[in-house]
């Protein structure tokens, strides 16, 4: 069906690394994998931009991985939306419905767009 050979578990990857404190709070590392136009639609509602999402505070992240009900969804040869369930520990579980836009760019992948619904 598509001309390249997708690596899901390299999606998967990139996708989990967002959830530990380690990467997802490494400059560098998430200056490299956001995409220039890169926003996000949180889990409360708000719009975060690129720059936000960069200057976040590290703090420990306490969730569920591998991520509950992980599906990628290929949309183009270099386009896959990837949907999940997160689970995080913020004093009591919050549960999220998730999606991410990953697009590749120069071989390389970058993170578009992502959204957080709340899941009561």
């Amino acid at each position: 069906m598509y001309k390249t050979n997708i690596n899901f578990e390299l999606l998967q990857q990139l996708e989990e690394s967002l959830w530990k404190a380690e990467t997802r709070f490494d400059l560098n590392y998430m200056d490299d994998l956001l995409a220039p136009d890169f926003f996000e639609f949180g889990r409360s509602g708000r719009t975060y931009t690129r720059e936000e999402t960069l200057s976040a505070k590290a703090e420990p992240i306490k969730a569920t991985l591998p991520l509950p009900q992980f599906k990628i969804h290929p949309i183009t040869d270099e386009v896959f939306l990837i949907t999940y369930v997160s689970e995080v520990q913020y004093g009591e579980l919050e549960r999220a419905n998730r999606s991410s836009l990953w697009r590749k760019i120069n071989d390389s992948w970058k993170l578009q767009f992502h959204q957080g619904t709340a899941i009561n």
